[in-house]
């Protein structure tokens, strides 16, 4: 599966999702979410845990400022503790990354409005690519949805949230 993403830092995430709902975006719910990331060759690796249930994903993407594509995998997990634990003990962890997710969408785009532990308030849209993978398709909309959250192209962040993480300067 492929998407064409996006992620920026949020000044107002409050006023972003009012933005975003001016021009038909719905919230769909709020996830509270444990990303543990695994140390793996190429691409990155998670366990992503919520509420609702667990989910093994591996994912890789260009680590660029523009508009990113993104190829993913997803998988359910049953035990995501022991499985968890298996895979720190076979692979070791990088990070944690803990967050609380507004999800909203419009047709076939995803606007996440992110508060991360320990980094603040970001913003991710995720355009899915149908079939036909054409991103062409979907760079309209992401456009359109970052013309109105006023997110300029240098604003862009070429990181995962595990990354950002390890390179914030201490205090």
């Amino acid at each position: 599966m492929q998407n064409l993403e996006a992620k920026f830092k949020l000044a107002d995430l409050d006023q972003s999702r009012k933005r975003a709902e001016s021009i038909g975006y719905e919230f769909r719910a709020t996830l509270e979410q444990c990303d543990t990331f695994f140390r793996v060759r190429e691409g990155k690796l998670k366990i992503r845990e919520e509420a609702s249930g667990a989910w093994l994903i591996y994912y890789g993407r260009e680590d660029s400022r523009d508009l990113k594509l993104s190829s993913y995998e997803i998988v359910p997990i049953g035990e995501p503790a022991k499985f968890r634990e298996m895979m720190t003990r076979a692979l070791g962890t990088i990070a944690t990354v803990r967050k609380s997710r507004i999800l909203m969408m419009r047709e076939h785009v995803r606007l996440h409005l992110d508060r991360v532990e320990g980094l603040g308030d970001f913003g991710e849209i995720e355009a899915m690519l149908g079939e036909s993978g054409d991103l062409e398709h979907s760079r309209p909309a992401v456009e359109e949805l970052l013309r109105v959250l006023e997110i300029e192209g240098n604003q862009l962040i070429d990181k995962s949230y595990f990354e950002l993480l390890q390179i914030k300067p201490s205090r």
